[in-house]
């Protein structure tokens, strides 16, 4: 098992590669995608289970809705789309 320098700072990554956790707060990562997620709003129920598994934070809801999507921070992962019970939410290819 290899073991690191606890201080990953200290370490010169010059590749493109984050250190730490939660840097997409301060770095916007929705040029990323290839796929971006679309709503069908006719199909969602507000379960909000997208909202729970998606790693970015990028579900936007508003008074316990679902409306859409923070594609500034959205990487297109189509973790949402894959834990949509209802199919509410197709992947299409970035224009």
């Amino acid at each position: 098992m290899l073991v690191l320098d606890k201080d990953l700072k200290k370490i010169n990554l010059n590749i493109g590669a984050y250190t730490e956790g939660a840097t997409s707060l301060n770095n916007k990562t929705g040029g990323w995608r290839t796929f971006k997620p679309v709503l069908n709003k006719d199909k969602c129920v507000d379960c909000m289970i997208c909202w729970l598994y998606c790693p970015d934070d990028s579900i936007v809801v508003k008074d316990g809705k679902m409306i859409g999507f923070d594609y500034d921070y959205c990487k297109g992962c189509s973790v949402c789309s894959n834990v949509c019970p209802r199919n509410a939410i197709d992947m299409v290819p970035e224009k």
